[in-house]
């Protein structure tokens, strides 16, 4: 009976930890980290050209996958069930794996990210959209500069 109870508190931590790996984001970002430009090269060549508005530094956040979180509430799990009988042995393993998956999925963010700097570019399009795109590095843009926008990076022109 112990060990069925046991079973079925880690399916409802997993199940818990896993739903709240869940993207809930409607921003439309593409696979670069960028905004969706819906740039086409050959149908709306001239809308992927502009100028440089404005360029802060922004703090990347440390995204995760769920796989730390399902370590740590898989270690979590372990070691709680090693703590107490019966009932208390129940809610050592629940408090074990809810705890080991919100460090996991810590540490993996940490070691993800880092809060590495990135950089948003505003620019505003000949069509005059503005249009952000955030990317890893500048290197020789300057506001005032006339770029194109390729696959979601903004290249000198």
């Amino acid at each position: 009976m112990t060990s069925r109870l046991t079973i079925a508190a880690l399916l409802v931590a997993g199940t818990a930890v896993l739903g709240g790996c869940a993207s809930t984001t409607s921003t439309p970002y593409n696979s670069n980290g960028g905004y969706n430009t819906g740039y086409n090269n050959s149908a709306n060549a001239a809308s992927g050209y502009g100028t440089i508005d404005s360029i802060q530094v922004v703090r990347g956040s440390g995204n995760t996958g769920g796989g730390g979180a399902v370590v740590g509430g898989l270690l979590g799990a372990l070691v709680g069930n090693q703590v107490g009988s019966g009932n208390g042995r129940t809610a050592a393993t629940v408090a074990g794996a809810v705890g080991g998956a919100v460090v996991g999925n810590q540490v993996e963010a940490n070691r993800n990210n880092n809060g590495q700097d990135m950089y948003q570019i505003n620019i505003r399009l000949d069509n005059g959209e503005l249009r952000s795109v955030t990317q890893d590095s500048v290197y020789d843009l300057r506001v005032g500069n006339r770029v194109r926008m390729v696959d979601g990076r903004v290249y000198r022109y």
